[in-house]
């Protein structure tokens, strides 16, 4: 199985779009880590906001989207979008030697480091957004994997996108790129 792991789009239909050309004919699945169509309040407009071809964009993919909530997400963007997107999490359960690999994804805005590590077993690779700013660390028992944003990076990595592969059972390779497709990290877990 391997998931292109998308966040923080905020509309930015081109955005999107060169990150499904570069990543989406290799994947199986789209792990979407919340604020789909609005920009929030404290962003400026992405480069190709479009919320509308952006919400085209990922309806015409609802059957391969896992995603969540992110903090600006709200009803009237799931009245624009034809998958449920307002769900604070999600976990993804893949077969390994001890019986399953974890994954748990979230936006990032409501749960701190402290009680993901008091609720989820050890092993579990944690999945966010919401800072713009890429993460690949194991902390304690935890991996912590951030793929950026696609459309207001906060980092000097830029625009970035992620993708996660299972090389075999019980392992995952984690990667980040730029959207044009450019590698600048990755690690087993």
């Amino acid at each position: 199985m391997k998931f292109l792991v998308l966040s923080d789009i905020h509309g930015s239909a081109s955005c999107l779009e060169t990150a499904l050309a570069t990543f989406e004919k290799d994947c199986d699945a789209l792990i979407l880590c919340g604020d789909y169509l609005n920009h929030g309040p404290r962003n400026p407009l992405p480069e190709g906001w479009d919320t509308k071809k952006t919400a085209e964009l990922l309806n015409a993919r609802k059957e391969k989207i896992l995603c969540v909530r992110g903090n600006c997400d709200s009803e009237v963007d799931e009245m624009m979008l034809t998958f449920p997107c307002l769900n604070a999490y999600t976990t993804i359960a893949l077969p390994s030697p001890s019986g399953i690999r974890r994954i748990f994804v979230h936006h990032g805005h409501l749960y701190t480091r402290e009680k993901l590590a008091s609720w989820l077993p050890k092993d579990t690779l944690v999945i966010s957004g919401h800072t713009h700013v890429t993460v690949l660390e194991k902390d304690g028992d935890l991996c912590y994997f951030n793929p950026g944003s696609i459309s207001l990076p906060k980092c000097d990595d830029g625009k970035t996108c992620g993708v996660i592969e299972e090389i075999e059972t019980g392992k995952l390779k984690i990667e980040i790129y730029t959207i044009e497709g450019k590698l600048l990290r990755e690690a087993i877990f």
